[in-house]
């Protein structure tokens, strides 16, 4: 059983009629990345996932394998051609598969907002036996219609549920239901499990899935889904990311105190080049010629810069009604105009090697808080800066990502709210730890959470 393997089959080969898009859904451009791009993320980045297998059209297959290079996915093993339905794309999947005692969980290409508690529940119901399916309890009425679109039944609700991807098997069982299913050309069924039901294979557990894993069908979802995203943050734990700094090249604006200061003395002592710039030193982020100046001057010194971090941040409280302009220009300014300034200059200086690009949200960019609301505002700002750029600047492998840590135990923080217990509290380093986490690992047009 050692030679077990854990296979995601990604189904990929949908044309896209019902979307009426000039390219299949899967190809669309969504927060930053194709839909695939951020399906194979899921799975790429699952620890107990060992393979992948992609299964497209035959007109696709091109597309699919520049996608897969260009994004380096180490887990993609093959990539086949499929059949004109969901049914035969399948077979061609599990017959890209050796083997008949591997866990393979086949999922639609067009469900890019899978998460990880799910892909665990179908694995570990495939201890318990050979077919797996994942659903949601049906919040609607569902009604049963005679040919005439009159109500034939209306089933008890409590007992229906709506069924998502992935659906996971034992090889074997998956691999024998399509053969089975090669001597009935004129069999009509769903999805896999219902090959299982209909050959009675096996019993078909089912385990919860997850409201938001929603399927791109028609041009709404895709607007839905942009938007779950933009919601939807991240945790990447220390460890997750490369921190073998030594040699790195790091470049921290705002690291007079906080969360800069930390990241700087972390990565200092990690043995990183750290440039460390901000007002204090002559370099504020609004001055586009400081900050051009800054990165061109590490590029000339070590060759390369690895990441750019800016941390610097204006924040002032009180009714926006009590507010002169000044403060409120002030904020945008730093705030917003600052990062873009960053995210250029740092785009302009990393184009020829590649690197990464942190920049700070604030858990006030899902709802804008009373008292700083142009603070929440531009806070929004950058979660979106973070996306639309991510896409620009992926062709040339820089990443960028939205760093959104809790409330963090910092002096801007203290000259806002006073003093607070340090339990309820993010220790600056702690922050910084994870920040340099996410900017070496490959996350991109992501927000990063920092929780307690």
């Amino acid at each position: 059983m050692s030679d077990v393997k854990k296979i995601a089959v990604i189904l990929a080969s949908g044309s896209g009629i019902r979307f009426g898009a000039p390219v299949p859904k899967q190809f669309l451009k969504l927060a930053g990345k194709t839909v695939l791009e951020h399906t194979l993320d899921v799975f790429e980045r699952h620890p107990a996932i060992d393979e992948v297998v992609i299964v497209g059209s035959a007109d696709n297959l091109l597309l699919i394998n520049e996608i897969i290079n260009r994004a380096g996915y180490r887990k993609v093993t093959k990539v086949v051609s499929g059949g004109t339905t969901r049914q035969q794309s399948s077979a061609a999947g599990i017959a890209a598969i050796l083997g008949d005692d591997h866990k393979v969980l086949v999922h639609d290409a067009v469900r890019p907002l899978l998460d990880h508690a799910t892909i665990d529940r179908c694995l570990h119901a495939l201890e318990r036996g050979d077919a797996v399916d994942t659903a949601i309890p049906a919040s609607d009425t569902v009604i049963q219609v005679t040919p005439e679109s009159r109500i034939a039944n209306i089933p008890d609700r409590s007992v229906l549920r709506l069924g998502q991807t992935p659906q996971a098997f034992r090889s074997g069982v998956l691999r024998k239901a399509h053969e089975l299913a090669k001597s009935a050309p004129d069999l009509m069924v769903t999805d896999d499990c219902g090959l299982i039901l209909h050959y009675s294979l096996s019993d078909v557990e089912v385990v919860a899935g997850d409201v938001n894993n929603i399927k791109i069908t028609y041009p709404s979802d895709i607007y839905l889904a942009d938007r779950i995203f933009q919601l939807r943050a991240r945790r990447i734990g220390v460890g997750e990311g490369d921190l073998a700094l030594a040699g790195k090249t790091i470049v921290v604006f705002g690291a007079s105190r906080g969360i800069g200061k930390s990241v700087c003395e972390i990565a200092t002592a990690a043995g990183a080049n750290v440039i460390a710039v901000s007002r204090a030193s002559g370099v504020d982020i609004c001055d586009e010629k400081a900050v051009r100046t800054t990165l061109r001057e590490a590029v000339e010194s070590y060759g390369r810069i690895d990441a750019v971090i800016a941390t610097a941040g204006i924040l002032r409280t009180g009714l926006i009604a009590g507010q002169n302009y000044s403060i409120i220009d002030e904020q945008i300014a730093t705030n917003l105009r600052g990062s873009i300034v960053v995210a250029r200059e740092a785009f302009e200086a990393m184009r020829e090697a590649g690197g990464s690009i942190a920049l700070f949200t604030s858990s006030s960019y899902t709802r804008g808080r009373a008292r700083y609301s142009v603070y929440s505002a531009t806070k929004a700002a950058i979660v979106n800066l973070v996306q639309a750029l991510s896409e620009e600047f992926l062709p040339f492998h820089v990443r960028i990502n939205a760093i959104n840590p809790e409330r963090t135990a910092t002096p801007m923080r203290i000259e806002n709210f006073g003093v607070e217990p340090a339990e309820a509290l993010l220790d600056a380093n702690v922050v910084a730890q994870e920040t340099l986490s996410a900017c070496f690992s490959q996350s991109t047009g992501e927000v990063i959470d920092i929780r307690l």
